[in-house]
C-alpha cells in the first residue's frame, strides 16, 4: 500500500521514533535510581534518625515505609549528632567526588542546559544520590525534587553521550531525565514533562521541544517506580486521593487575593534569606565539606529549641526532613494543628532550609516549598473561616492552593506546579483557585526567584543564541536592506577589457553585473577577477566582460528573507548580491552589500533589547 509506504519514508517519522526510544531508555534508568534513590533514603532515616534518635517523622497518606516502626527512646541529642553527622559525610562525598552535587540541584541542571551544552558528569547519579540520602535521610529540611531532577538531567545527559548525540539533542535528553526522574518520584508524569520544559526559564516561556521526550522519559519511569509500590498506594497520590475540596462561591476569590499577598511576600522573604544564606556560608572560613554539618547543626538546633517551646509537640519537627506528614494533616485537618502551630511550621521551615541546603546540602526546596505554602494556606484558611465561614467553608482548600501558588511565585513555573500539586493531593475541585492564585502570585514575584540560573526567555538563552540569530534574520526583507544605487557601473558583455579597466579606475565599485543589449542581467564579475588578465597587454583587446564574468551567479530577490542572504553570503563567501525582480529574471534592482544585512540585523536586536528594558522598567 503506498500510503503505508509513504509513512515510514517520511523522516519525520524516523525522528519522533528516535526521541521515543531514546527518552524510553532515560526513563528505563530514572525509573531503577528512583527506585534506589527512595530506597536509599528510608534506609538512611530507619537507621541513624529512627534506631538512634528514635525518631520516625511521620508520612503523608499516600507514602509507604519499608521498614518495621521505631521502638528506640526518642533523643533530642541523638538527632542532632545524627544530623551533624549526615551533613559532615554529604559535604565530604560532594566536595570529594562532585562538587556540583551540592546544594538543590535544580539549578546547577538548568546551568547546563543553556550554557554548558548538556553536559552533566555521570558521576553526579552516584554522588547525588548518595549525598541527597544523608541530607534528607538524616533529617535536612529539603525536598526530593531537586536530587532526583539533577541526578535524572546526568542521567540523560550521560545517554545523550553514549549516543554522540549533538548538543542540541543532548540538552533535550537532559531535560527528558529531569522530567522522568521529577514524574517518577512524585508519581506525576504529566507534571515532570511540563516542569522540565517550564523551569527553565523565569518568564512565562516554555522549552517546546522537550515536552514529548520528557513525557516519554516520565511515564516510562514512572511506571517502572509504581511496580514496587504496595497496591495500597500504587495508584494512590502522595498525598492521598480522599481530598475533594470546591470552590462554592466567588466571594471566596477574596480571600485568596489576601492569601496570593501573604504568599509573595514570604516567597520574597524565602527567596532572599536562602540566598543570603548561600553567601554567608561561602564566606565562613572552614572547609567546604563541613558546612553542609555546620548547617545541619543550625537547623537542628532551630528544629529542636521549637520542640521544647512547643511541649513535646511533634508536628513542629516537621520543620525539619520533608514535612510531608504534617502538610498531610494541614490538607485535612488544619484545625487541629491551629494558626499558630501552622505559622510556626511555615516561618522557621524557611530558616531550616536555608541552614540545610544553603549550606551546600544536597536536598531540593520545592518539598519545603510545599510545607511553606501548605501550611500558611492553611492558617489563612482557618482565620477565613472563623471571619466568614457561610464562604470560606473547608479551610482545607487554602493549604491545598498555597502550596500551587506559593511555588508557582518562587520557582517561576505555574504551569507545572499547578500539574504537580493536582497529582499530589488528587484534589481536583480547586482548579480555578488555584489557577487565581497562582497567577497572582507570578506576576507579583517577577523581581525574584529561587533558581537563579534561570533566564527569562529562549532569546536569552545561550543554547538558543543561533535560533534567535535566524529568527531576526527571517524576519527581515532583503526589499528592506538591499540599496538601489542608481550610479552602480553596469557593464555590457561586449565591453572589451581595455574599456573595462579603465571603468575600475574611476570608481570603487566591487562587483560589477554585466548586461545584455536588453540591460538584463547576465553574469557578474569582480574586480579581481579582472587583475588574473591585467600582466598581458595583448588580452586587453581580445577579451571581453562576456569571457570574465561568472554566469552561474547567486542572487536573491527582494521578497526573501535575510537569512537566506546571509546562508549565501557565509557558504559562498561573497561580499555582495545582485537583487533580481521575481517577475523579471533578468531584471537587476540593485544589489544586497554583507555590511548592510550585519547593520540591519543589529539595528534589529537593538529595538528587541529596548523594548525588553521598556517591558522590565
Amino acid at each position: 500500500m503506498s500510503w503505508v509506504r509513504k509513512f515510514f519514508d517520511d523522516p519525520e517519522f524516523f525522528s519522533s521514533g528516535k526521541w521515543i526510544a531514546l527518552s524510553s531508555i532515560v526513563g528505563v534508568v530514572a525509573g531503577i535510581v528512583a527506585i534506589a534513590f527512595e530506597w536509599l533514603g528510608q534506609t538512611v532515616s530507619r537507621w541513624t534518625l529512627g534506631e538512634l534518635g528514635g525518631y520516625s517523622a511521620p508520612l503523608a497518606q499516600g507514602e509507604h515505609s519499608v521498614f518495621w516502626p521505631v521502638t528506640t527512646e526518642f533523643s533530642p541529642i541523638m538527632i542532632l549528632c545524627v544530623m551533624v553527622g549526615g551533613g559532615l559525610v554529604s559535604g565530604w562525598l560532594v566536595a570529594r567526588f562532585a562538587p556540583e552535587a551540592s546544594g538543590a540541584g535544580t539549578d546547577a541542571a538548568i546551568e547546563a542546559f543553556h550554557r554548558n551544552r548538556g553536559e552533566i558528569r555521570g558521576r553526579v547519579v552516584v554522588v547525588k544520590t548518595l549525598a541527597s540520602a544523608l541530607t534528607l535521610g538524616t533529617g535536612g529540611s529539603g525536598g526530593r525534587e531537586g536530587p532526583i531532577g539533577q541526578i535524572g538531567a546526568a542521567i540523560g545527559s550521560w545517554i545523550g553521550r553514549v549516543f554522540r548525540l549533538s548538543p542540541r539533542d543532548r540538552r533535550i535528553m537532559m531535560a527528558a531525565g529531569m522530567g522522568a526522574g521529577v514524574g517518577a518520584i512524585f508519581r506525576a508524569p504529566l507534571a515532570g514533562a511540563v516542569f522540565a520544559a517550564e523551569i527553565l526559564y523565569s518568564d512565562a516561556d516554555l522549552e517546546a521541544d522537550v515536552i514529548v521526550p520528557a513525557a516519554t522519559s516520565s511515564i516510562v519511569a514512572y511506571s517502572l517506580f509504581s511496580q514496587v509500590l504496595p497496591n495500597s498506594t500504587r495508584f494512590l497520590p502522595i498525598f492521598g486521593g480522599e481530598l475533594n475540596h470546591l470552590s462554592t462561591s466567588i466571594w471566596e476569590l477574596l480571600p485568596y487575593s489576601i492569601l496570593a499577598v501573604l504568599l509573595v511576600l514570604t516567597g520574597w522573604g524565602y527567596v532572599w534569606f536562602f540566598h543570603a544564606s548561600q553567601k554567608w556560608f561561602a564566606r565562613i572560613p572552614i572547609p567546604t565539606w563541613s558546612k553542609p554539618a555546620l548547617g545541619a547543626l543550625l537547623a537542628g538546633c532551630i528544629g529542636l529549641s521549637l520542640y521544647f517551646t512547643a511541649s513535646g509537640e511533634l508536628h513542629v519537627l516537621s520543620v525539619l526532613g520533608t514535612g510531608y506528614g504534617t502538610l498531610q494533616v494541614a490538607l485535612t485537618d488544619s484545625s487541629s494543628l491551629g494558626i499558630p502551630l501552622l505559622l510556626t511550621i511555615a516561618f522557621f521551615k524557611i530558616f531550616t532550609t536555608a541552614a540545610s541546603i544553603g549550606s551546600g546540602g544536597a536536598g531540593g526546596v520545592f518539598g519545603p516549598s510545599m510545607v511553606i505554602g501548605g501550611t500558611l494556606g492553611a492558617a489563612v484558611g482557618i482565620a477565613a473561616h472563623n471571619l466568614w465561614p457561610s464562604v470560606c467553608t473547608h479551610p482545607e482548600s487554602f493549604a491545598v492552593v498555597g502550596i500551587a501558588g506559593f511555588f508557582a511565585g518562587v520557582a517561576r513555573a505555574p504551569l507545572s506546579t499547578i500539574l504537580m500539586v493536582r497529582a499530589l493531593t488528587g484534589d481536583f475541585g480547586l482548579l480555578v483557585p488555584t489557577t487565581f492564585v497562582s497567577t497572582l502570585a507570578f506576576v507579583g514575584s517577577q523581581r525574584w526567584r529561587l533558581y537563579r540560573q534561570q533566564v527569562p526567555t529562549r532569546m536569552d538563552s545561550q543554547a538558543h543564541r543561533g535560533d534567535f540569530i535566524v529568527d531576526v534574520l527571517e524576519g527581515l526583507r532583503v526589499g528592506d536592506v538591499y540599496r538601489d544605487d542608481p550610479e552602480m557601473v553596469l557593464i555590457p558583455e561586449g565591453m572589451n577589457l581595455d574599456h573595462i579597466v579603465h571603468r575600475l579606475t574611476q570608481n570603487h565599485q566591487h562587483y560589477f553585473p554585466v548586461v545584455d543589449h536588453d540591460g538584463q542581467i547576465v553574469g557578474i564579475f569582480t574586480d579581481d577577477d579582472v587583475r588574473t588578465y591585467l600582466y598581458d597587454d595583448v588580452l586587453w583587446e581580445l577579451v571581453v566582460a562576456r569571457d570574465i564574468m561568472v554566469t552561474d551567479f547567486v542572487s536573491v530577490s527582494p521578497e526573501d528573507d535575510l537569512d537566506t542572504a546571509m546562508r549565501a553570503f557565509t557558504f559562498l563567501n561573497l561580499d555582495e548580491l545582485p537583487v533580481i525582480a521575481p517577475d523579471s529574471p533578468g531584471k537587476l534592482l540593485g544589489m544586497l552589500r554583507r555590511r548592510e544585512a550585519i547593520a540591519a540585523y543589529n539595528h534589529r536586536v537593538m529595538e528587541h533589547k529596548n523594548a525588553r528594558a521598556e517591558e522590565l522598567a
